[in-house]
């Protein structure tokens, strides 16, 4: 199983890591195994589980194995659980993290670019949606540059000078590359939006304006499983598009 994204940026020290794999491998087991069992099967103290929970931010070893389950265990197909997933593409699923607020403020933020560029990142699926929401907003009148993993880091550098608004979207909200161009697009004053998954991430403490989607399959690399997310950052951008227009009309009007 690949731990990376929930890992990234944690800093686990070698046997910290080596608890963590122990963990998911043996979760039916550790919580009857307890802290104590988990330390003695890893030749190490329960000091350093309890360290490595306050570093995956969990507030103790039973959050954590309860926690990371979630992330884990396949969803059994029942009536309740396909219900659920087919009402998450709804409207109401992207309000249970994000305020309409929100999306007025950013729609605002669009508005007041006028000659300054609104950049786009992200990479693998999340570059395809960028696609998307950069020939919204060209088709908008909105001057506008998007940039994928593959492209030369270099577009982001030239147009940084230039550059008003950051937009970036990232699944797990780890992905590195996404994550050093918020940063830097931070770092120089411009306005920065997010959109991730809805766990806590380091992608979203850089993000001026951050909206949260929920992500049910987070270990999910490769995207094989049913998931809503691309789906709602679609939505989500058009609701954007549709505050927008709402702020143009209203503009126009006086």
């Amino acid at each position: 199983m690949n731990i990376e994204k929930i890992t990234q940026g944690k800093n686990l020290t070698d046997t910290e890591q080596t608890v963590l794999e122990y963990i998911l491998d043996h979760l039916d087991t550790v919580q009857t195994e307890g802290v104590r069992g988990v330390a003695r099967a890893n030749y190490t103290s329960t000091s350093t589980i309890m360290r490595l929970a306050r570093k995956m931010d969990y507030s103790g070893f039973v959050d954590m194995c309860y926690k990371l389950r979630s992330f884990t265990e396949t969803p059994h197909q029942t009536m309740k659980e396909e219900e659920n997933f087919l009402n998450s593409f709804g409207v109401d699923s992207l309000l249970n993290y994000n305020t309409y607020t929100q999306l007025k403020a950013c729609a605002e933020k669009i508005l007041e670019q006028k000659d300054k560029i609104v950049f786009v990142y992200g990479t693998g699926f999340s570059g395809t949606v960028c696609t998307y929401l950069t020939q919204k907003l060209v088709n908008m009148g909105i001057l506008c540059v998007s940039a994928t993993g593959g492209d030369s880091v270099g577009i982001f550098e030239n147009t940084l000078e230039r550059m008003g608004m950051f937009f970036c979207i990232s699944k797990s909200g780890e992905t590195a590359m996404v994550r050093d161009k918020i940063k830097t697009a931070q770092e120089n004053g411009v306005c920065t939006v997010a959109i991730t998954g809805e766990q806590k991430n380091s992608i979203g403490q850089f993000a001026d304006l951050w909206f949260r989607i929920e992500n049910p399959w987070k270990l999910d690399d490769q995207n094989t499983m049913p998931n809503t997310f691309f789906p709602q950052t679609m939505m989500l951008i058009e609701l954007i598009a549709y505050e927008y227009r709402r702020l143009c009309l209203g503009k126009d009007m006086k």
